[in-house]
């Protein structure tokens, strides 16, 4: 059998950083309010002139150093994300150019916070069949410019940045099985108006809108449904586990999970303090930070899961 395994991984975080600190000046909101419903601290923000492609390309150099491999030994590039820095061309493309690697496949992959579990599945699926053997797999956002920052219920969630995750086709173990679901009649407690010039009402900007309440229902149901899926699909107890990587959207329900899994708390990764809601970004980032601090080992078991608007949401199983 042919697996598709982990060979590198890359990060990139802006600069700039805005603190709950930050927040009280311009919204009517607290530190003590944010921790205590989101267990986010800070979020990292874009620069000018940085968008997701650019954040992309850092963490694909990064992934690909850390892979020591070559740049043209890629034979396919898959970028995750909501924000692409246009319509058209897509960032997967864009990041092409940027890495010098002209002719290589790339496209894009958008399926809101759970694209790159989303993205993974299409890479395993191309290694698996013997079409490519080396794919690039991004996930890179530039969130905090679909923000409004007099929105206190969402200005504190979300955050800017990029993970990228180098597979390559391998006889030993790598993703096991992962596992897609997505139902649009929930389209209506996450979105964004538009997306189109034609489609852009005043009095309705392309804000990201959230019903919270509903938001949090929803993923704890979604995501432990998924979880005790992917366990029974690979005939797994809870404590075979030895990794959650979760998509950083909300400490409770990250803890609501672990729970679930019955893994404590500190066998989960967790960047949600310090880089809020990345969406596509958040499960690379975490699994890169995770790697290259020696928690996660060769041999280990991982679970990743995601959840994001649409609604879409999914999980893989991976041995590191």
């Amino acid at each position: 059998m042919m697996y598709s395994r982990i060979i590198g991984t890359g990060s990139y975080l802006p600069q700039k950083i805005v603190t709950n600190n930050d927040l009280e000046k311009m919204v009517d909101t607290t530190d003590e309010w944010i921790v205590e419903r989101t267990g986010i601290k800070q979020r990292h923000i874009v620069a000018e002139g940085e968008t997701a492609s650019s954040m992309g390309i850092v963490a694909a150099r990064n992934a690909i150093e850390a892979a020591g491999i070559k740049n043209n030994e890629i034979d396919l590039i898959i970028a995750a994300t909501t924000t692409p820095d246009k319509v058209l061309p897509g960032a997967a493309c864009l990041m092409q150019e940027g890495l010098d690697l002209p002719g290589v496949p790339a496209f894009d992959i958008s399926a809101a916070c759970a694209g790159f579990v989303y993205s993974i599945s299409v890479a395993d699926q191309f290694i698996r069949s013997g079409m490519y053997r080396t794919i690039l797999v991004v996930g890179a956002e530039a969130l905090t410019c679909l923000v409004d920052w007099e929105d206190r219920s969402t200005c504190v969630l979300f955050g800017d940045g990029a993970g990228a995750v180098l597979f390559q086709a391998s006889k030993e173990p790598g993703i096991v099985s992962t596992h897609l679901h997505a139902d649009g009649r929930y389209k209506d407690i996450l979105t964004v108006s538009s997306g189109l010039p034609t489609q852009y009402k005043k009095d309705d900007p392309p804000y990201i809108r959230m019903k919270g309440r509903e938001v949090f229902k929803f993923a704890v149901t979604a995501l432990g449904d998924v979880i005790d899926e992917t366990l029974a699909h690979n005939n797994m107890s809870r404590g075979d586990i030895d990794w959650l990587v979760p998509h950083q959207a909300n400490q409770r329900i990250i803890a609501a999970l672990a729970k679930r899994l019955d893994i404590s708390m500190d066998r989960v990764i967790l960047t949600l303090e310090d880089q809020g809601n990345t969406s596509a970004a958040s499960v690379p980032l975490a699994l890169d930070l995770a790697i290259r601090d020696g928690r996660v080992q060769r041999g280990d078991k991982l679970l990743l899961e995601a959840i994001g608007g649409g609604f879409t949401w999914a999980s893989a199983l991976v041995v590191y």
